[in-house]
């Protein structure tokens, strides 16, 4: 008999838990909520996050406030959230180096999947495989026979070793068993100075630092990493096009939450930035930064199966570029 007072009062003690659990994510937003981005002003991700911080903010009715942590490679921002209260107050704005952590760093405060709850991807900016007229090719067909004439000697620039153009080119010369000399630089800005002027021959950038020079002649882009054409170079061809079947990187932005967050909290958010994301005034400003994909994930759900197949898809690039962990 005390045994099964016992079973009552933890059932009666698990519904009020509930109970305040769904009241509380009703009431919520009842203060201003923190969009904690990983970069510092300026960048595409900080773009992203003040892009739909205004409305996002307008719909739940309380501030959205864009607050920039730089450091540590993302590391510093994205575990700052990890340890933030489960209440939807404190979001993420995630980008791919979380899905790389578990390959470049050597210890992690957080789990990658299991310290948040994902809500959506935002939008995706493809990666553009770009070549200086002088090197006389056309396509990435073309290119590959190249390296291989050379023998593995030509070079090719990214923002820096790690970064998804650098790993990106991995994995798609690891699919035509191809090589080539990798050069890191400081960022795509200082990359693209240096392929515009044929000091460098090719590389692979994001859309943004490359447009200008692709629509000018001054680069050739040989082919897009996105799932789709992209809708800024719609004249070339993606990487699964041009044979490498079911190919698909780029520099997207989503929105995590600290794990615990109530399912109610994220459905919503999930809700609220979908409809956001359609709108043509978000688009179109996004569009003019390069990040012409705007889909969202169907569902939370969704976006944390797609987490799990990019951290997935990076171990083999990553082991094959020779990244050591810090």
């Amino acid at each position: 008999m005390r045994c099964t007072f016992r079973r009552v009062g933890a059932l009666l003690a698990g519904l009020a838990m509930l109970a305040g659990g769904t009241a509380f994510a009703q009431a919520w937003p009842a203060k201003p909520v923190r969009l904690i981005v990983n970069s510092s002003p300026g960048g595409a991700s900080d773009l992203m996050a003040r892009v739909v911080a205004a409305p996002l903010g307008e719909v739940l009715g309380q501030q959205v406030i864009v607050e920039n942590k730089p450091g540590g490679g993302g590391l510093i921002a994205t575990e700052f959230v990890a340890r933030a209260a489960p209440d939807g107050y404190t979001l993420l704005l995630a980008t791919p180096v979380n899905t790389l952590f578990p390959y470049t760093r050597k210890k992690l405060n957080h789990d990658p999947i299991g310290s948040f709850e994902p809500v959506t991807i935002l939008g995706q900016a493809s990666l553009v495989l770009v070549a200086h007229p002088s090197l006389g090719v056309k396509s990435l067909q073309q290119l590959m026979q190249l390296t291989k004439a050379q023998q593995g000697s030509l070079p090719y620039a990214s923002p820096g070793a790690g970064s998804p153009q650098n790993l990106s080119m991995e994995v798609i010369l690891n699919h035509h068993n191809a090589d080539m000399v990798h050069v890191p630089y400081k960022g795509g800005g200082q990359a693209v100075v240096d392929l515009v002027s044929g000091q460098i021959k090719f590389g692979v950038l994001g859309i943004a630092p490359a447009l200008l020079h692709v629509r000018s002649g001054k680069l050739m882009a040989l082919a897009t990493t996105g799932r789709s054409r992209s809708l800024v170079l719609p004249d070339v061809p993606t990487v699964a096009e041009s044979g490498v079947p079911d190919f698909e990187t780029g520099q997207w932005q989503g929105i995590l939450a600290p794990a615990g967050t109530p399912a109610q909290i994220v459905d919503r958010l999930h809700a609220e930035l979908a409809r956001i994301m359609r709108r043509p005034e978000v688009q179109k400003k996004l569009e003019e930064a390069g990040i012409d994909d705007t889909r969202t994930s169907a569902s939370p759900a969704a976006y944390r199966a797609m987490l799990v197949a990019e951290i997935k898809k990076w171990g083999p690039a990553v082991k094959r570029a020779g990244i050591q962990p810090e």
